[in-house]
């Protein structure tokens, strides 16, 4: 069993207990279930950002433990007010230390798109999104068939969410739908867990030509920021780069002046 599997199978029984415990009727009596949405596919085209989606992330089951004491409200904010035109807030505990009060203490703090990055298998966890404060969920191709990401995709449009589609194989384009905002290339191979920037420029050309995609994983080089704009990439999400140093908000800003 690769870990991609072992993350599903984990979630599958989360999802189980979490909506035992908390039924989708308490979720829609959230202070913040009837928000107004933030498009995150918007602030990606908005030229006055930087097309960065800046990640919140605990850990990982490739690093191990990244920035374990990082505390949203100050990273989320300080991203901002540089120029991310989203942020991503893990929300998985078991394998990437986060949980919803990260992105709860998230939405707090910043007025620009909260993605919710976490493995998406049921409308359950779409319904906790927007419950939670989110404006967009993650949907992984790789952990899902086409039926299923058009049924959630549909689901999460419904409550007013944007979608975006995460793929890493040529293969998995025909998962597209007109229920997805954004598609996401990672450069990782979720079963090794390898990274390979080369895969976004390869699928560039693949890619539907009015979708606003963006490049996922491996990001640390402005150079490589840069050819990926010229392969016709709008967006870029980015998080151990930034969330690795002792500064996560000035190392953000440092690589946003060479990037510009």
């Amino acid at each position: 069993m690769n870990i991609l599997e072992k993350i599903i199978l984990h979630k599958k029984k989360e999802v189980a207990i979490r909506s035992l415990h908390t039924p989708f009727k308490e979720l829609e009596r959230s202070l913040f279930f009837h928000r107004e949405i933030i498009p995150l596919r918007d602030y990606i085209l908005n030229p006055s950002r930087t097309g960065i989606i800046a990640e919140f992330k605990r850990k990982s089951p490739s690093r191990g433990i990244i920035n374990n004491l990082a505390e949203p409200e100050k990273i989320v904010s300080g991203y901002s007010l540089i120029g991310a035109s989203a942020v991503s807030v893990l929300t998985d505990l078991e394998f990437f230390g986060g949980s919803n009060t990260d992105l709860l203490r998230a939405r707090t703090s910043c007025n620009i798109p909260i993605l919710r990055k976490d493995f998406i298998i049921d409308e359950y966890q779409i319904i906790e999104a927007r419950a939670i404060g989110a404006d967009a969920i993650l949907l992984i191709a790789a952990a899902l068939n086409k039926n299923t990401v058009y049924t959630l995709a549909r689901f999460a449009q419904s409550l007013g969410l944007q979608v975006l589609l995460e793929i890493h194989h040529y293969s998995e384009i025909d998962m597209i739908n007109g229920f997805i905002n954004v598609v996401g290339v990672n450069n990782r191979n979720l079963n090794t867990f390898e990274v390979n920037t080369d895969i976004s420029v390869e699928m560039a050309g693949r890619l539907p030509a009015d979708i606003v995609r963006i490049s996922e994983s491996g990001l640390s080089s402005p150079e490589v920021i840069k050819n990926l704009r010229h392969a016709g990439y709008h967006g870029f999400l980015m998080g151990e780069t930034f969330m690795k140093t002792d500064d996560p908000v000035a190392a953000f800003s440092d690589f946003v002046k060479l990037i510009n």
